[in-house]
């Protein structure tokens, strides 16, 4: 019998290097190279084709690399044996079968994950909670509004803890109030596992996420924390109500350069006190850009 792997102690629950994958003569990723920090909530951005569905279908195991080096919690590649109970998946599109119940499919789910029985049941009922399913427990999967197959989906993915889940689009067709419930779900897991989001939304990413990379084209343009992507680690902007002080616009920007060593907060505040010195009206005071600005304007 082959010795188990041993887990490398990282910073990095997810490791990219160079990775390559083609589908006949297309290149669905072209060297991609990224870190996910242990600990974050990360979100995965890109337009369609831009790699996001092959990079996760390639972290969570249903496909394999062509080139490059792929760490997954610092065990190597996904390898059921390796990371059974600490990786967690939901795939784009996942169909659910339709006679079995929410609570037979989460106490599947979690003794595959490795759970006793009895613990099994105990993250069953605990998902149905925290997806608001306990209601629907013993109802067939068939019977289900897509809002709930949905959310029943992403359970999946979170049954059992593990260290690691990666999801793609899972809040896809929910409602705006099972939305944010969901994300004040995965919100909770933040520093005690890590969640890789594949979204089209960059609003309900950027309150979501504190880490994001960018792909584009198959190759990774971008991967920093959120406050750096968006600047509201370095930029403020301050709009004014007319009359302007002489000299003054409607809207005045404070960009502290990398070498700056003033706190964020220090610099605002001085700025405030000299545009009120000169009589300004402050109508607005805001961190950096929107996620979606940044995203478009760097393309």
């Amino acid at each position: 019998m082959s010795a188990a792997p041993v887990r490398r102690e990282s910073a990095a629950a997810l490791t990219l290097e160079g990775v390559e994958r083609r589908f006949g003569r297309a290149k669905a990723l072209d060297g991609v190279s990224f870190v996910v920090p242990t600990g974050s909530l990360c979100a995965l951005v890109g337009e369609n084709g831009a790699g996001k569905t092959t990079t996760l279908s390639i972290l969570g195991g249903f496909l394999n690399a062509d080139a490059g080096r792929v760490d997954v919690l610092g065990l190597g590649p996904y390898a059921v044996a390796t990371h059974r109970g600490r990786v967690g998946i939901l795939p784009q599109d996942a169909e659910l079968p339709g006679e079995s119940t929410p609570a037979e499919l989460l106490y599947a789910w979690a003794r595959l994950q490795g759970l006793t029985a009895a613990a099994a049941r105990r993250a069953r009922d605990e998902c149905l909670d925290a997806v608001l399913l306990a209601d629907r427990a013993d109802a067939r999967v068939g019977t289900l509004s897509h809002g709930m197959r949905r959310r029943l989906a992403v359970a999946s993915a979170l049954v059992g803890e593990p260290e690691l889940s990666l999801l793609d689009e899972p809040t896809a067709g929910l409602d705006p109030a099972q939305a944010r419930h969901l994300r004040e779900v995965l919100a909770a897991r933040r520093g005690r596992a890590t969640v890789l989001v594949s979204s089209h939304n960059l609003p309900e990413l950027e309150s979501l996420c504190d880490h994001v990379v960018i792909l584009e084209r198959g190759r990774c343009v971008r991967a920093d924390p959120m406050d750096v992507v968006t600047g509201r680690n370095r930029d403020v902007r301050v709009r004014l109500a007319p009359p302007f002080p002489p000299g003054r616009a409607e809207e005045v920007h404070l960009r502290l350069a990398d070498t700056d060593p003033r706190d964020l907060a220090d610099a605002t505040t001085e700025l405030l006190h000299t545009l009120l010195a000169e009589g300004a009206r402050v109508v607005e005071v805001r961190r950096g850009d929107a996620l979606e600005e940044r995203y478009f304007g760097e393309r």
